[in-house]
């Protein structure tokens, strides 16, 4: 919805974002969003969305999983700003080379 990530603080969220309307509802102040960049990230997600899964039965889920190759690129992942160095891998792979 509109103003998602207002006063976000701890932790990480992924959305999914099917009609590529999650930038126009966020809010920037306080969070960091970007594409899945990293495998460990990447894996991460995969394995939340398994456990979903496992957890409800989600068709859609499962769909997910499915064609994960196409739909990976549909979510986002969020941050917020103060959670980053805290982070136990680097959201991109330069930013590993800048924690070096």
């Amino acid at each position: 919805g509109a103003n998602f990530a207002a006063g976000m603080t701890g932790g990480m969220a992924f959305v999914y974002d099917s009609d590529e309307s999650f930038e126009r509802n966020v809010n920037p102040e306080s969070v960091l969003w970007q594409r899945i960049e990293t495998d460990y990230w990447e894996a991460s997600l995969k394995r939340l969305v398994q456990e979903h899964v496992e957890q409800t039965q989600s068709r859609f889920a499962e769909r997910l999983l499915i064609n994960w190759g196409q739909e990976i690129g549909r979510f986002w992942q969020i941050v917020p700003k103060e959670m980053i160095a805290r982070l136990p891998q680097p959201l991109s792979y330069s930013s590993r080379e800048k924690r070096a």
